[in-house]
């Protein structure tokens, strides 16, 4: 078997998953344990990356390339197989290990964003309908520029987003982490406490304004239509693709000290620091019909037409470059994990796998990233940031 070393002049991306997996708590009792849980977690990783979407074949593929792994941890009594590795999965404290994917971003990628979106997705097949368990529905945090997997919370449902997305803004903003960022989120996130949370992060907040709050997107409206021209600025871009032509029209005004004051009635939505409103409005041209939609948006930062635009744009990026990955890339959907925190970690070791995937720089697609991977241990050492020689 060929010598893996790590690279010169570098941080090994499997120096740090190692160095951040040691920090988890082992559920078993060390007298029992043949299988250290570093050793378990790169396994699950490694062959994720490998294609690989089921503990059954993660085993499998552990068996076939226990040569490889032995050059990067003992593996004295072998790989564990699917049903014992579904067993420990299934008992991981997924708050741990979630904090530690956090902190491994961190560590390998200590840039602050610039642009975070957060959004939830619901796992379809991870419901349990005969124990009348709920699909897993987890909030994700993705950096639309650097395209990077920032971190996530579980919640059982998608009404319990406003609880969890609290849990990770704090999460994500420890030591600074979001200091100077714009954190984009859907109208679910449109309330005082969650706008509240992201300021004292040291963030702007990007909240979208919808039908669940009637009254603030009236107002809203109501300005735009009324407002002169003097105190607005607008901006349009086209796109066209996929059988489609879409033109987007942006207008923003800085003009909101109206939104602020006193409370004018009880139970009125009073957000922090409200500095632009957004108007979006997007004529879609398809070949036998044309569509209109008008979106608006609140900010606490002091946006221009074209930021604003690239902004509202850039969240998206969490629906095409995150969900629709896990979905066709990585078969989230088709997850049949059903007990236990299993889901959950799995979930996060998607994200692992992400990251680490989209790290390389070559031509190849992500699907094929995988692919590769699997075949040839040269390139997954490379996913890993390692050297074989």
């Amino acid at each position: 078997m060929p010598q893996t070393v790590l690279g010169l002049g570098e941080k090994s991306r499997l120096g740090a998953l190692l160095e951040h997996f040691s920090v988890i708590d082992d559920p078993r009792e060390p007298w029992k344990v043949a299988h250290p849980l570093p050793e378990v977690l790169l396994l699950v990783v490694c062959g994720t990356i490998a294609d690989c979407d089921d503990y059954d074949h993660i085993a499998a593929w552990g068996e076939a390339h226990l040569p490889f792994l032995r050059e990067l941890l003992p593996y004295h009594h072998g790989v564990p197989g699917g049903r014992w590795l579904t067993l420990l999965m299934n008992r991981i404290d997924p708050r741990l290990f979630s904090a530690c994917f956090t902190a491994w971003v961190r560590d390998m990628w200590p840039d602050r964003p610039d642009f975070v979106a957060i959004d939830g997705k619901t796992s379809r097949r991870s419901q349990d309908r005969r124990n009348g368990t709920p699909p897993l529905h987890l909030v994700s945090a993705f950096a639309t520029t650097a395209r990077l997997v920032l971190g996530q919370e579980a919640v059982s449902d998608k009404s319990n987003e406003t609880t969890a997305i609290p849990i990770l803004v704090e999460r994500l903003a420890a030591d600074g982490g979001l200091k100077g960022a714009t954190v984009s989120i859907d109208a679910i996130a449109c309330n005082s406490a969650i706008a509240t949370t992201i300021r004292e992060a040291g963030a702007h907040y990007l909240l979208a304004v919808k039908s669940n709050q009637p009254t603030l997107r009236a107002e809203i409206e109501n300005y735009f239509t009324s407002a002169p021209p003097e105190v607005l600025e607008t901006v349009t871009d086209w796109d066209k693709g996929h059988g489609r032509i879409e033109e987007r029209t942006v207008t923003i005004s800085r003009e909101a000290d109206w939104l602020g004051g006193d409370r004018r009635f009880p139970g009125e939505l009073r957000l922090p620091d409200v500095t632009t409103i957004i108007k979006v409005r997007s004529r879609t041209e398809l070949k036998d019909r044309c569509r209109t939609d008008i979106r608006y948006y609140i900010s606490s930062a002091n946006l221009t037409a074209q930021a604003a635009a690239e902004a509202v744009r850039g969240h998206w990026g969490i629906e095409n470059r995150l969900h629709w990955v896990l979905d066709v890339v990585f078969g989230d959907d088709q997850s049949r994990l059903r007990t236990g925190h299993g889901a959950k970690n799995m979930a996060v070791v998607r994200h692992f796998a992400i990251n680490l995937v989209r790290a390389l720089t070559d031509k190849k697609s992500l699907k094929l990233r995988r692919k590769a991977a699997g075949w040839d241990v040269r390139y997954l050492a490379s996913i890993l940031g390692l050297t074989i020689c």
